[in-house]
């Protein structure tokens, strides 16, 4: 018998409904599975979720809490954290038609749930406050960095534009302030190969041998003492690719916790000090109307504030 389609269900407080497979297993009650398959969810939450009725059948009918185990199903909730700090910054909405829509993210915001962040991100605040059940971003930019982000609306038209960033056929704009060195001609080109590092998994680094993987070109726009802030072009998008890069240089981006050393992560980031690195521009050729796309960020890094 094949598997019933997965059910549109509605969105609550912006997030949506996330749906998990029951394979064939020893559990005996659906609680037990639960505590077992998402461990970061504490038995007591699932009661209280169980009992709220926030946890529903393949039918979207509600599951009670003493409900049987039952393999093959599959059954869906909404996930929540029973605490999550405010982030104090908003985003803002740039553009929005039937297909596309791009948001301006400040520093510290994710772009979607993870971890400790689900209501505290750009997808789930977008979500609720346009209704838009199948937004989806089209790529995605770190935690630290404030800048455009482009959002898939229609699930039918989604791949379209996530392939556009997959064949490397937008062209990105990102500015950072960084140390100045007089011993640097500009502009330069920086090509490596990069990996993770096997001893941190935050990290990336560029490693000897093989092929470049990674490519960013770098311009000074403007040097102030013994800082300066540059424009970045990537032609590629490794992850953390322009952190890397800079820090290769010697030129680490101011407020960046991972490089050149990685810090230990806060249980309050201190606002005051931002990662000054800003996904400034971004333009394509749009894959439906053929149009030419090109959109810019209303955020700014300002050298004399980083000084």
């Amino acid at each position: 018998m094949s598997r019933p389609a997965k059910l549109q269900l509605p969105l609550r407080e912006g997030v949506s409904a996330s749906a998990l497979a029951c394979p064939a297993g020893a559990w005996t009650s659906l609680l037990e599975f639960l505590c077992e398959r998402l461990p970061s969810v504490s038995r007591a939450d699932w009661l209280l979720r169980l009992a709220a009725g926030e946890v529903l059948d393949e039918r979207g009918q509600v599951l009670p809490a003493d409900a049987p185990y039952r393999p093959g199903r599959r059954i869906y909730y909404w996930r929540w954290l029973a605490q999550e700090a405010a982030i104090p910054f908003e985003a803002q909405i740039l553009f929005q038609d039937e297909f596309l829509l791009v948001a301006d993210k400040p520093h510290f915001l994710p772009v979607v749930p993870a971890g400790r962040y689900v209501q505290q991100t750009l997808l789930t605040r977008l979500k609720k406050a346009t209704g838009l059940e199948a937004l989806t971003p089209a790529h995605r930019i770190d935690r630290e960095t404030a800048g455009l982000v482009l959002f898939s609306i229609q699930a039918q038209t989604r791949g379209a534009y996530q392939n556009l960033f997959r064949d490397r056929q937008v062209h990105k704009v990102y500015e950072a302030i960084a140390p100045f060195d007089a011993g640097l001609s500009w502009p330069l080109l920086r090509r490596s190969r990069m990996a993770e590092r096997s001893e941190a998994f935050m990290q990336m680094e560029e490693v000897a041998g093989g092929e470049a993987n990674a490519e960013t070109e770098i311009r000074l726009l403007e040097q102030h003492g013994g800082l300066a802030r540059y424009e970045l072009h990537p032609s590629t998008g490794q992850k953390h690719q322009l952190r890397v890069h800079m820090n290769a240089l010697g030129l680490p981006i101011l407020g960046d916790r991972i490089y050149p050393r990685l810090l230990p992560e806060q249980s309050e980031p201190d606002y005051s000090r931002p990662l000054q690195l800003l996904a400034r521009e971004l333009s394509f050729i749009d894959p439906l109307s053929g149009a030419r796309r090109c959109f810019k960020s209303q955020l700014s890094l300002q050298l004399g504030s980083a000084l």
